[in-house]
């Protein structure tokens, strides 16, 4: 999660909202690492877990991820977590909860739908102090930025 963390002050670096997230194997080894570039790209699927499922995809030449563990410092939007389904990925850990687009925990248990042909394994809470805290923040200061145009 920490190198997660790391990718997150990336993205805050290019005023993108600082998620970072990496996929690593089964047996450890890093096979993606991003961070959000949504607004970088003008992308709206620019997402930091989008972006680590393209990229290990790509290198293994295969769409199935089965095995690996996606740590990410938000708990995955309702897009991210059918892109988590569908690349089979084994678990799913996350920082912060995020209570206004959260699909595994918060708005809803994305992951516990019966009909779903893939199980996946989730934790919450990991350095959910840290996560949260850039987060925080980073929309205090955009806010505070905003308001100064304003006057």
């Amino acid at each position: 999660m920490k190198i997660a963390l790391e990718q997150a002050k990336k993205a805050q670096a290019l005023e993108e909202v600082p998620v970072g997230a990496i996929l690593v194997s089964r047996e450890g080894e890093i096979l993606s690492k991003t961070h959000n570039l949504k607004e970088c790209t003008s992308d709206p699927t620019g997402h930091a877990e989008i972006l680590a499922l393209r990229k290990a995809s790509k290198n293994l030449n295969s769409w199935r991820l089965e095995g690996a563990t996606m740590y990410v410092t938000l708990e995955p939007c309702m897009m991210c977590t059918g892109a988590l389904i569908q690349s089979r990925v084994t678990r799913v850990v996350f920082g912060a909860y995020d209570p206004k687009g959260g699909m595994i925990e918060s708005l809803s248990k994305g992951l516990e739908i019966k009909e779903l042909n893939h199980r996946i394994e989730a934790r919450g809470g990991v350095l959910k102090d840290e996560c949260g805290k850039i987060l925080s923040d980073f929309f205090k200061l955009k806010r505070l930025k905003n308001k100064m145009v304003d006057s």
